[in-house]
């Protein structure tokens, strides 16, 4: 995306010809003695027989200005979190893995929902959170960047771009979201292209005008579902987050309500990007249309706790005006794909657009049914307030279990 244009209401950090790496890491290596860097990685026990992880593990071997890398590990019985402790060792960073599954996790979960702050199901969405109450149990980073372990095209460039907005102590960002260009022979990016921007242009036409900043604010994304973004601490402890497929936009909609938009910036993270493709299921709870019921819902709701009225007519409006917005943007990419020689299979993208329609009725029913739906995940300002030791004993637990399998290593 070679373009220097502003446009929206945030800030765009372009990708402006070849990365100079050496310069930035010498920057950020500077920077993050100030301003240290924690690197929080989701992470299911399935990713490490993948090669996309390996590769990731390999560059951050290399990569000098992290200070701390946590892992939150999902799906892992007590085997899988041995062999995570064994293949993550080789960073030269402090690394911890959360065993999200263990024993330990599983008590304090318990003690939150004793005092009725639900952390929500296993997800993205909790086990992000969880790592964020590492690194602040831990009180050894000043910004905390995240991305994905899926990422097939994973470079130094990816991270130094994402972290360097907000370390940098002289641009006054608190938020960066990454973003890029998801294809390959074809166009990828599908909820992004098919669901999630037309659905903000249709409702942008439908809703009340007390709505617009905050659609306005949404549509300035160019990657509004990415999953990679840094943030200062500050904002982690304040920020509550869905634990389901709406991360993303609820992460955005809680930056929107906790500090000026002049704070929050999109950086071009690498010329292109690929990770693990979600199939078009007709079952809503799984793929795509999970996905898109997902962000559909927390979307209302959050439109809604703006002081939006959705109504039942509002919603059929949207659907219908949803529809014809995201038929009009598959001309725009047929004919993107065209000139730049790509496949284009424009049946699977109407079929998509019809699932996500499908999918949009089911999220609008449910809003209306319960406004409320699961809510989001306490921040971690309120559990301090209610459980002043939590984040300290959180950071105990996750290191008993790491010392537990590494004194068991070292006994063998």
């Amino acid at each position: 995306m070679a373009d220097f244009y502003q446009t929206g209401l945030i800030s765009t950090m372009h990708r402006l010809g070849e990365f100079k790496g050496k310069v930035i890491e010498r920057q950020l290596e500077t920077y993050a003695r100030i301003r240290p860097i924690a690197l929080v990685l989701p992470c299911l026990s399935i990713e490490m027989d993948k090669p996309a992880l390996r590769a990731i593990v390999e560059d951050l071997r290399h990569i000098p200005y992290i200070r701390q890398v946590v892992v939150s590990l999902d799906r892992a019985d007590w085997v899988q979190f041995q062999r995570a402790l064994e293949y993550f060792s080789v960073l030269p960073q402090e690394t911890a893995v959360i065993w999200n599954d263990g024993e330990r996790l599983s008590r304090l979960r318990q003690t939150l929902e004793e005092q009725r702050l639900n952390p929500g199901p296993t997800g993205k969405g909790r086990g992000a959170w969880t790592a964020f109450g590492y690194v602040l149990g831990s009180r050894k980073a000043e910004v905390i960047a995240l991305h994905d372990c899926d990422i097939v095209t994973y470079s130094r460039e990816l991270l130094a771009r994402l972290v360097y907005p907000v370390v940098h102590p002289n641009l006054g960002f608190e938020f960066c979201k990454g973003f890029y260009a998801r294809y390959a022979d074809r166009m990828y990016g599908r909820v992004t292209r098919l669901l999630m921007t037309p659905l903000i242009r249709a409702m942008k036409v439908t809703l009340e005008s007390n709505s617009n900043e905050l659609l306005e604010y949404l549509d300035s994304f160019r990657y509004a579902l990415s999953g990679e973004f840094s943030m200062s601490v500050d904002l982690a402890r304040v920020n509550r987050i869905p634990s389901d497929w709406g991360l993303e936009v609820g992460m955005l909609a809680e930056v929107y309500r906790n500090t000026s938009l002049k704070r929050i910036c999109q950086s071009e993270l690498c010329e292109v990007y690929d990770h693990k493709h979600q199939s078009l299921e007709k079952d809503p709870e799984q793929g795509l249309l999970k996905m898109c019921i997902d962000i559909s819902k927390n979307l209302f709701r959050t439109l809604a706790s703006e002081g939006v009225v959705i109504s039942q007519g509002h919603l059929r409006t949207i659907y219908s005006r949803y529809q014809r917005t995201a038929e009009d943007m598959i001309d725009r990419y047929h004919a993107d794909a065209a000139i730049n020689g790509l496949h284009f299979d424009r049946h699977a993208e109407e079929t998509a657009v019809e699932t996500f329609v499908r999918g949009l009725k089911v999220a609008g029913e449910s809003f209306l049914d319960d406004p409320f739906g699961i809510p989001l995940i306490p921040n971690w300002n309120r559990v301090n307030s209610a459980l002043p030791e939590f984040v300290d004993e959180l950071r105990e637990a996750v290191d008993a279990d790491n010392r537990e399998v590494l004194s068991q290593s070292a006994s063998r």
